[in-house]
């Protein structure tokens, strides 16, 4: 069997043992009355602020792809979009494959580079959520008994910070040593046929190639800000959603709600992260007395608003550039990864 099947099958498992957990004991009168309290203006202002955040991911991205070629804003944020509408249908993340084929095919680039940025970007999200997450346990007050929670969370965060180090320190020595790196790896892959060899140490060269940031001060500024920007723009959907069905809870809950929705996508789980994103949500919302109704009702929409509007928007995108999915995701991933 494929891997990519193990892991769609092996996540769709989870997701839907996380949701008969989460939902047997709902009643669904009082569920469906939460969610008729919504106020529909907030819920407009949380998909806004969605697609603000998808945007400025597309800035970042054109500040760390600077060193390569200065690309437009019209290339990227298309190709964001179509990536996290891929997150939502596709498993294993292939999304993050997608948006760099989509880039890389759009303007003629080496997908590996551009590929590359993609893990340069995702380091950045890393230590954006440790910041966050520093924040939230100095600044926001838990509700007694939640104690163990915040011990959770300060193990996560610890487990996550030492995993970006040891990424970081990798990549530091893919840099310093590329030579030897890519001699290490044709020697890994000698069991292998040739064609594999042949196929993956070039690919491995490109990569290695586009694994750097521009030195520029203001391309360095340009980076750490939109990051923050990113972040708080993601944030604020659940303020806003929360906002929106009468809860009014500080600020720092909503960066408290949003860690834990980080650690939960980690998990292995269904495409759009079904039941870990939905579980982690309501057990942020619980921590602060919530009913359990509410708590999931507000869970689903917060999960909504991430999932449903992006996918039309990606949809859109792939009619307009004329991409066909099934060869999107065919291109995304280089042959004999799925096996």
């Amino acid at each position: 069997m494929k891997r990519s099947s193990l892991l769609f099958w092996g996540g769709s498992g989870i997701s839907v043992l996380l949701l008969v957990l989460l939902l047997r004991k709902i009643d669904f009168h009082s569920l469906a009355e939460a969610l008729g309290r919504l106020d529909l203006r907030f819920l407009a202002a949380a998909v806004l602020f969605t697609f603000l955040s998808y945007w400025l991911r597309a800035v970042r991205w054109r500040y760390l792809l600077i060193h390569e070629r200065s690309l437009r804003l019209s290339s990227l944020y298309p190709a964001v979009i179509i990536g996290y509408m891929a997150n939502n249908l596709f498993p294993a993340r292939l999304g993050e494959f997608i948006r760099a084929w989509v880039l890389a095919e759009r303007e003629q680039m080496q997908a590996p580079a551009v590929f590359a940025s993609l893990v340069i970007d995702r380091l950045f999200d890393g230590f954006s959520v440790m910041v966050m997450l520093a924040g939230v346990l100095l600044t926001l007050q838990l509700p007694p008994g939640m104690e163990q929670s915040a011990a959770v969370l300060r193990a996560g965060g610890v487990t996550t910070l030492i995993f970006y180090s040891v990424v970081i320190a990798s990549l530091v020595l893919l840099k310093v040593r590329p030579v030897a790196t890519l001699a290490l790896l044709g020697k890994l892959l000698k069991p292998f046929p040739a064609a594999v060899a042949e196929k993956c140490i070039p690919l491995a060269g490109s990569f290695l190639g586009g694994l750097h940031v521009s030195r520029r001060t203001a391309d360095l500024l340009a980076v750490l800000v939109s990051s923050l920007l990113i972040w708080l723009s993601a944030t604020l959907p659940i303020y806003l959603v929360l906002v929106g069905f009468g809860i009014h809870l500080p600020l720092s809950a909503s960066f408290f709600i949003m860690v834990l929705l980080v650690f939960a996508v980690m998990v292995p789980a269904a495409p759009g992260y079904i039941g870990t994103y939905h579980l982690a949500c309501y057990t942020g919302l619980a921590a602060f007395g919530l009913p359990d109704a509410e708590s999931v009702s507000v869970a689903l929409v917060i999960h909504g608003v991430g999932f449903f509007p992006v996918i039309l928007a990606g949809l859109y995108h792939v009619w307009s550039q004329g991409v066909s999915l099934a060869n999107m995701r065919k291109q995304a991933v280089p042959d004999g990864a799925h096996q």
